[in-house]
């Protein structure tokens, strides 16, 4: 097996559980699939997903319409219908809501299937695949990739099934590309690494959620441990963690960090950890500590880069263990996993 068909393949496992769509079926034979190109991936779990969600039937809703009618149908606006009825004699203004399938979730379906034709590293066999996808969205409206509102995309039991799909399609249009380098696949971004770095925090606490619900991960809030008024905390700036673990009394925060260049260099040529990663976690830490008992750890997980030299750090400042860690996300999946299961070995060592 090719190291750019581990490096590909992880990116599937991260989303699959990032969208909590780990249990969906085939996705055990998708992960086992050899991918050379990124989006080859992406296109397959489209044409996957979206053929299997079509057999089920595309998902609907009740969409508001007003149109021009010769007859009345659910509400009339009488104010335009009056206004008009000079030009349109006999006709009304109705507003009624219409139970259809071009729904944002299937524009944003269609928008992306197209997009991946024209543009995407797509071998001919899949390419002739989403194709055949397409009729089957005659009925739903083409729209502009970048007209997508992602955030207001939501979830419920009749579209759970979107959630991978959709997850899949936000990362194609923010621009996922993957290059060739040494014979190595390598994950690159038309315009910044945000949308990775998103990626990699949503699969660290999604893992964490699936695999150990019993230390209840999730993204929580800290609040300031202030000696003074409260009354101006809303002028200091939110403390969000990306994954906090919690078990008999003990808390463990871990911040994700997804960058190019996980160390910086001094002036003298000395590479440390970036200061201002090291002064947020411990700020967590320190402010989710209040009764000063050690019992906050802080983790600092970063996705390891090619450079030399890696973040390694396992210190206690003022009583608190306070780590810097790399995940390698080219490796095979079961390595990545067993790192991920150290992380709650470092933590228990700690005293967790």
């Amino acid at each position: 097996m090719t190291a750019s068909s581990i490096a590909i393949r992880n990116v599937y496992v991260m989303m699959a559980y990032a969208f909590r769509a780990i249990r969906n079926a085939g996705t055990e034979q998708l992960a086992a699939e050899r991918f050379d190109h990124l989006h080859d991936l992406l296109a397959e779990i489209l044409v996957r997903g979206v053929g299997a969600q079509v057999k089920r039937g595309l998902h609907r809703d009740y969409l508001h319409r007003t149109e021009d009618l010769l007859g009345v149908r659910g509400r009339i606006d009488l104010a335009r219908t009056v206004a008009r009825r000079s030009t349109t004699p006999g006709r009304v203004i109705c507003e009624f809501d219409e139970y259809e399938a071009d729904t944002p979730h299937n524009r944003a379906l269609k928008s992306v299937l197209v997009l991946l034709l024209r543009h995407g590293h797509v071998d001919p066999a899949r390419k002739d695949a989403l194709r055949r996808l397409l009729p089957h969205l005659e009925a739903v409206t083409l729209i502009a990739p970048t007209a997508i509102r992602w955030g207001d995309l939501t979830y419920h039991r009749a579209n759970a099934t979107y959630r991978l799909l959709l997850g899949v399609c936000e990362l194609i249009v923010r621009g996922l590309i993957p290059t060739q380098d040494a014979g190595t696949a390598k994950l690159t971004s038309w315009v910044s690494d945000e949308a990775m770095s998103s990626l990699y925090e949503r699969f660290l606490r999604e893992y964490y959620a699936h695999h150990h619900p019993e230390l209840a991960p999730a993204a929580r809030t800290v609040s300031w441990d202030l000696d003074g008024p409260k009354d101006l905390r809303s002028q200091l700036p939110q403390m969000r963690t990306d994954v906090t673990l919690q078990h008999r009394g003990r808390t463990l925060i871990i911040d994700a960090k997804y960058y190019r260049q996980s160390m910086q260099t001094g002036a003298w040529g000395k590479s440390t950890i970036h200061s201002g990663n090291l002064y947020q976690i411990l700020t967590y830490v320190k402010n989710e500590d209040t009764g000063r008992t050690g019992c906050v750890s802080g983790l600092l997980l970063y996705a390891q880069t090619e450079a030399d030299e890696q973040p390694h750090v396992d210190v206690v400042i003022q009583g608190n263990r306070i780590g810097a860690q790399t995940l390698d996300l080219n490796q095979p999946w079961e390595l990545l996993r067993d790192q991920l299961e150290d992380v709650l070995g470092w933590w228990q060592r700690a005293g967790g």
